[in-house]
């Protein structure tokens, strides 16, 4: 895990150094500076600027630093039975530790939302990234403490990067099989587009999530 987290660190470094996320063009004398794929609307830019690494083909990071009072939208589309999308930010300054933002499961958001299930009023400055993890599925027969549960909805706040530790009835449960899945690599990413500002992303078994970054113009 000390390895995934060494390149976490260093992609979080490269892609998140000012001025990467614009598109420059020089022609002597004239500069030409435009961001990728934005738009306006409601007083915020809409930006579709993220990234995924290639040393790290299942980790999609936004191309510029996310801010305090950016609002980033995640909205999965379509998540596989046994997938549960995850936005971490670091929680150490090597990003050896990580917490949970957001979780979100085949049959909706798991965990607290603010307003919105799809977006994330960011309160810090920070290096946030977005993963699907496929967790087994939930056995609840024989758990009289389960209550007929089919998706984990509880989670270890904080956790090495990657990782997605699930807590509470349900998951102690089901000890063995999430144990055995916690060091297996995150769902990579089979394609990346941009349909305008909206950076949409499809993983390697179906599952599709839109991604937007909204930031104030004020």
């Amino acid at each position: 895990m000390g390895s995934i987290a060494a390149r976490l660190a260093w992609a979080l470094a490269v892609v998140c150094l000012p001025g990467l996320a614009q598109d420059r063009k020089t022609l002597s004398p004239v500069e030409v500076t435009a961001p990728a794929y934005t738009s306006h609307h409601g007083g915020y830019l809409i930006s579709g600027d993220f990234k995924v690494d290639p040393r790290m083909p299942f980790i999609v990071f936004p191309s510029q630093p996310l801010v305090a009072e950016d609002v980033l939208s995640v909205e999965p589309k379509y998540l596989a039975d046994d997938d549960y999308l995850v936005v971490q930010e670091c929680a150490a300054a090597d990003c050896s530790r990580a917490s949970v933002v957001r979780v979100w499961h085949p049959g909706g958001v798991a965990t607290e939302i603010q307003n919105d299930p799809n977006r994330i009023l960011i309160k810090h400055e920070n290096k946030y990234w977005i993963w699907v993890k496929r967790l087994p599925l939930a056995s609840t027969m024989g758990c009289n403490d389960c209550n007929d549960q089919h998706f984990y909805t509880s989670f270890e706040p904080f956790s090495p990067p990657m990782v997605l530790m699930p807590n509470g009835d349900l998951a102690a449960y089901n000890r063995a099989a999430l144990l055995a899945a916690r060091d297996q690599d995150p769902v990579p990413v089979k394609t990346q587009t941009h349909e305008g500002s909206t950076f949409v992303v499809t993983y390697a078994d179906g599952s599709t999530v839109r991604i937007r970054r909204m930031h104030a113009e004020h």
